[in-house]
């Protein structure tokens, strides 16, 4: 596997034991921070970029896969798990690694520590391949979106603005 970041490989690791999915990792040693910079190391469009976001909804954490050329709508997101849209804001960053798993930047969509709504925004499901964050800022992987919303167990909703 060579010098894969420890957290890209447990990525890995934990796919193929749990979904016996074969993530294939690319890493980026510039990163892949925004979804330009991805879609520009990738070679693929902005759009196919899916960011895996942690979303509080009331006293819940939500993961939205979003769309790199599309912003969440809180709104939206607020009507889907019936929450007042005051009650709906990003997660801050210690609850997001401690229920999830990960770090802000490299959420992958599915493999999280706990059991969260996922939400696939349907744009992505325009597309045959998507491009996800695989448990670092410098890793991805590419994926199918319905693969993705198997295994995560997603919602497909309109959830960009």
């Amino acid at each position: 596997m060579g010098d894969m970041h420890e957290r890209a490989e447990e990525f890995e690791t934990r796919a193929a034991e749990r979904y016996d999915f074969d993530a294939d990792v690319h890493e980026f040693p510039e990163g892949t921070k925004t979804a330009a910079d991805a879609a520009d190391a990738i070679g693929c469009d902005v759009a196919q970029i899916a960011s895996s976001l942690v979303f509080r909804a009331d006293d819940e954490l939500v993961v939205v896969v979003t769309s790199g050329a599309k912003r969440v709508s809180e709104g939206r997101l607020a009507e889907l798990r019936d929450a007042p849209a005051s009650a709906v804001g990003m997660a801050d960053a210690d609850a997001i690694r401690e229920s999830v798993g990960w770090s802000i930047g490299g959420v992958p969509p599915f493999c999280h520590d706990s059991d969260l709504p996922v939400y696939l925004d349907e744009t992505l499901t325009e597309f045959e391949t998507v491009w996800a964050a695989a448990g670092t800022p410098k890793a991805v992987f590419p994926i199918s979106p319905d693969d993705l919303a198997e295994y995560a167990d997603a919602t497909v909703a309109r959830v960009s603005e």
